[in-house]
């Protein structure tokens, strides 16, 4: 029988499968379902300084709102503006959904102030986690913001995390950076000891009828893995982190496709959804059956077959295949009956 252990953030785990940060995780009734299902870890929803101060905010406006109703009446309420509150729920569920499992247990964080990152992760490491999950994104909202300017922040961030805590840390990234890979090589350089490809970020469509923008939530397919795919095969050999891929990793398949690439593990969330929890199980079972029919006793024995470094067609990881791509043009036409 094939032997699936794999390790990512310097913890070992059973197999490649790790739940991602979503809602389904917040509840202990399905984290225990999941880790019967044969999940190897699971990431915690993320906690987020921006949700934190909205929740703040209208909490003020609720309690200031009938304030100075009377000359004796200066507030209705106790006055606080803290997040603390708030911090200390989520430090709360955080803690009690790691003694409700046994399996690995991150907590994910997506902070505002510098500060205030390495005050999350330093009270977020005293619930006793196994790791923190630093979700890194900047979405570009007017001209004058410079690329070097946010990725000079993130890399002074976790190298100021990394000096505060004790426990591993990874780093979810977005895909919209010039150069992934360089940005990567600077994280792993301040300390980083896992990287999550990529961070799918929601974007807004538009009601046309209600000429208004609206916030679908769209779950992801296997076409959406192409990119962490090409990533996984371009860093196998060139960092000495975790590698762990992220989005469109909906069944047994995708999993392999992604070792096969170079990954060390995946994050899954969407096919939870769509599939119920216990197909969980049913990837751990198909990545099983695939390496016993490969005759390959462990993970490590194909992980990066068909990355880069390890293949003989480098073409998949050239410019030139889209080159190649355009010229079969034709082969496509034909496919979809455009042309006889």
């Amino acid at each position: 029988m094939a032997d699936l252990r794999t390790h990512y953030m310097g913890i070992e785990l059973k197999n490649p499968v790790i739940i991602g940060a979503s809602n389904i995780v917040t509840d202990i009734d399905n984290l225990k379902r999941i880790e019967r299902a044969g999940a190897a870890a699971v990431v915690y929803k993320s906690l987020f300084e921006e949700q934190i101060q909205l929740e703040n905010l209208e909490m003020f406006e609720r309690k200031t709102e009938y304030s100075d109703r009377n000359a004796e009446m200066v507030n209705l309420f106790p006055v606080s503006i803290s997040g603390t509150p708030d911090i200390m729920e989520h430090l709360c569920a955080l803690k009690k959904a790691k003694d409700s499992i046994t399996i690995p247990l991150f907590a994910s964080i997506n902070a505002v102030l510098e500060e205030t990152w390495i005050e999350y992760a330093k009270k977020i490491e005293d619930t006793g986690v196994d790791g923190l999950e630093l979700n890194f994104y900047s979405v570009p909202e007017n001209m004058d913001g410079e690329s070097e300017n946010i990725e000079d922040k993130q890399v002074r961030i976790l190298r100021d995390i990394k000096a505060a805590v004790n426990i591993p840390v990874s780093v979810k990234l977005s895909s919209y950076h010039t150069n992934p890979l360089k940005h990567i090589s600077y994280l792993e350089n301040a300390g980083a000891d896992a990287f999550v490809l990529f961070n799918r970020l929601f974007q807004p469509d538009i009601d046309i009828q209600a000429e208004e923008h609206h916030f679908p939530y769209s779950l992801s397919n296997s076409e959406d893995n192409r990119l962490p795919l090409r990533f996984a095969g371009l860093l196998y050999g060139n960092t000495k982190a975790s590698v762990c891929t992220n989005t469109g990793i909906m069944n047994g398949s995708d999993v392999i496709k992604m070792i096969l690439a170079g990954a060390d593990c995946v994050q899954i969330v969407s096919t939870v959804y769509l599939n119920q929890i216990e197909v969980i199980n049913t990837m751990i079972r198909e990545l099983g059956r695939w390496m016993d029919s490969k005759g390959y006793k462990t993970i490590e024995s194909f992980r990066g077959k068909l990355s880069k470094k390890n293949s003989e067609n480098k073409l998949p990881y050239h410019r030139a295949q889209y080159m190649d791509f355009m010229m079969t043009t034709s082969q496509i036409l034909k496919k979809y009956k455009i042309i006889n």
